[in-house]
């Protein structure tokens, strides 16, 4: 058969234009929006549950991701603004088998965190969260292949330095009524969790990159309500398990401020982890899973200062110290990616490539 008898290629996608890049840097930053309110405010109400009578672990953990249904809000509009008929807009086969996969871990990574928050003051929990960073350095280099700089190294060495002198002194802030053994309990599992988060970011950023179509915003959200669904499954087969849903109204009923507020804790919570995780799906569709990690890292000192002001924790010496020690890793990232892009006219820095591939993975009918 000759060549002529093969039908040409298909015409390469135009280049985006200055609308559509608009658009992409405006969802990127909603994203990062989202994510902030989400990671500051999330746990400061799982706190709150827990400190006026709240005792049901899974229970927080199901409340993480139970509010999926807010997804279908923005994928509605989507679908009916959408008109590529180039683009498909549900997602393919493959990553909703991932999103399930990344789900199940999230459920456990969801309980293990509500388990060290119901132990720990919210100020310790979150700088020992801030631990996913280097977690995700290691995940990302062998997974994603992410290159890595003496910046961003630097940035990784600072913030396990943070978490060692938490360490050195965990039981200094420990709460009324904590015993040390379930201090200590905490103090492991939320650095399990937030080995199992530094785990989950690289995952999300490698089956963005193993699909087969090209990737809109539309997808991105469809892979986070999978997500969310089966963590959301995850954690109803323990709520099951441990008869929580039968103890809600006794609790509420029992709670040190009130039924009503009970209720607007749950729902609040809910929702703004919602807020989150949405933010962080659109965060490593525009960026990268590091740079992820990195901001959600630079938002915990924020969620700290908060718990101080709301819940009067103890603020040690530290504490202080391990606190500079993440602002001062987060100056070394973003200064290493400024350099690098100074340094490098001709090339682009990694975090710079990766929301380039955002641009020409995103949504060219989404909005």
């Amino acid at each position: 058969m000759s060549t002529s008898d093969h039908p040409p290629p298909p015409p390469p996608p135009p280049p985006p234009t200055k609308n559509h890049r608009l658009r992409r840097r405006l969802l990127c930053i909603t994203s990062c929006t989202l994510m902030a309110v989400g990671t500051v405010g999330g746990p400061l109400l799982i706190r709150l549950y827990f400190s006026h009578g709240g005792s049901r672990k899974w229970l927080s953990s199901w409340l993480q991701t139970a509010a999926f249904p807010i997804i279908l809000l923005p994928l509605s509009f989507l679908y009916s603004s959408s008109s590529s008929a180039s683009s498909p807009f549900f997602a393919e086969p493959r990553l909703v088998f991932a999103s399930a996969l990344i789900g199940l871990i999230s459920g456990l990574t969801n309980f293990m965190y509500s388990e060290g928050l119901s132990y720990l003051p919210v100020s310790t929990s979150s700088l020992l969260y801030s631990t996913q960073l280097p977690f995700t350095a290691v995940f990302a280099f062998f997974m994603v292949k992410q290159r890595f700089s003496f910046f961003s190294v630097n940035t990784v060495a600072l913030m396990t330095l943070g978490a060692v002198l938490l360490a050195i002194r965990k039981d200094g802030d420990r709460p009324p009524g904590v015993s040390g053994s379930q201090y200590t309990v905490g103090f492991v599992v939320t650095v399990l969790s937030a080995a199992l988060l530094g785990l989950i970011f690289p995952c999300i950023q490698l089956s963005y990159a193993k699909a087969k179509r090209v990737l809109t915003y539309a997808v991105v959200l469809q892979f986070q309500l999978g997500v969310s669904v089966f963590a959301t499954v995850f954690c109803t087969v323990g709520m099951l398990a441990n008869h929580d849903f039968a103890a809600i109204p006794r609790e509420a009923k029992a709670y040190d401020l009130g039924e009503t507020k009970y209720y607007i804790v749950l729902v609040a919570t809910a929702v703004l982890w919602q807020f989150s995780f949405i933010g962080t799906a659109g965060t490593i569709f525009y960026t990268s899973s590091l740079f992820a990690g990195v901001y959600t890292s630079l938002l915990l000192p924020f969620t700290e200062v908060a718990a101080v002001i709301a819940f009067r924790e103890s603020f040690s010496g530290e504490k202080g110290m391990a606190m500079a020690l993440c602002l001062w890793g987060f100056v070394s990232y973003f200064y290493g990616v400024y350099k690098e892009g100074k340094g490098s006219p001709t090339t682009t820095s990694e975090t710079a490539k990766e929301a380039e591939m955002g641009e020409t993975r995103g949504p060219e009918d989404a909005v």
